[in-house]
């Protein structure tokens, strides 16, 4: 194991990390309100809006990453009908074929977490803004949708785990993100052990900043069950407490030495 090396790899891979986050944060930013489109869609009663919202995320959800990422930047990146068009600025870049690839995917599996953290909202909350007398977009902005972002939201954390460590088949289009500053590394090296260990641990450290941050998220967005919790605390505390002072009490009952039962003698 060559630790040199794999201390001078640390910078380069950080460069490429830079890349990776700006790849993630800009797919999970637009996929995110194209999600919550998407999942209303797939809730409309009429079939023109949910059945072409059901194909798109049929054909999303059920191909491979790559093979979408390859169909972007070598389908509609080099055909020669996109050339003319204002599009070509866009797709020429083989960074943003990575994000459109990325978006498009993370749309798609947004959808169905969102429309899952709609369909679980309590029918009685509904009920209840509907006694209140709130139109349909006052429910869905003050009742349905931040109850289905609570619900979402350890799902949608995974969904933004799955797009840090899916962001590694940008490399495949030449985007010099982690992975591909690794490979280049290795090109020279020929050393993929230490290389991959380096860029695992900083995956690994991106995702542990994710996973802290969505349960501080889920954290404040649940008050309710905070204050739950807290108190179930403090009543388990004081029953331990109570419990060791009762066998604290036992104890010195025993360590205490009994009065005899015989009299003196006179």
């Amino acid at each position: 194991m060559n630790f040199e090396l794999m201390g001078d790899s640390i910078l380069p891979i950080l460069r490429g990390a830079q890349i990776t986050v700006m790849l993630v944060a800009t797919s999970i930013a637009i996929g995110f309100f194209a999600g919550i489109g998407m999942a209303l869609a797939r809730l409309s009663r009429n079939p023109l809006v949910s059945v072409p919202a059901y194909a798109y995320v049929f054909f999303f959800r059920g191909t491979p990453l790559l093979v979408q990422l390859f169909i972007v930047y070598y389908g509609f990146g080099r055909a020669d009908f996109v050339k003319d068009t204002v599009f070509w600025a866009v797709l020429k870049e083989p960074f943003w074929c990575a994000v459109i690839a990325l978006t498009l995917n993370t749309t798609a599996y947004t959808s169905e977490i969102i429309r899952g953290g709609i369909l679980a909202v309590p029918w009685g909350q509904i009920e209840a803004a509907r006694a209140c007398g709130m139109s349909r977009v006052l429910m869905f902005r003050r009742i349905t949708m931040p109850v289905a972002i609570r619900q979402a939201l350890p799902a949608y954390g995974n969904e933004i785990i799955l797009m840090v460590k899916g962001s590694a088949l940008a490399s495949t289009v030449t985007v010099m993100e982690m992975t591909g500053e690794a490979k280049s590394i290795i090109s020279s090296t020929y050393a993929p052990v230490e290389i991959f260990i380096v860029a695992g641990s900083i995956y690994l450290a991106i995702n542990f900043v994710v996973t802290r941050a969505v349960r501080r998220l889920e954290h404040r967005l649940t008050p309710y069950q905070r204050a739950r919790t807290e108190a179930d605390e403090k009543q388990a505390g004081r029953k331990i407490a109570f419990a060791a002072l009762r066998g604290r009490q036992a104890a010195d009952d025993i360590a205490l030495p009994q009065p005899s039962s015989d009299r003196p003698q006179d």
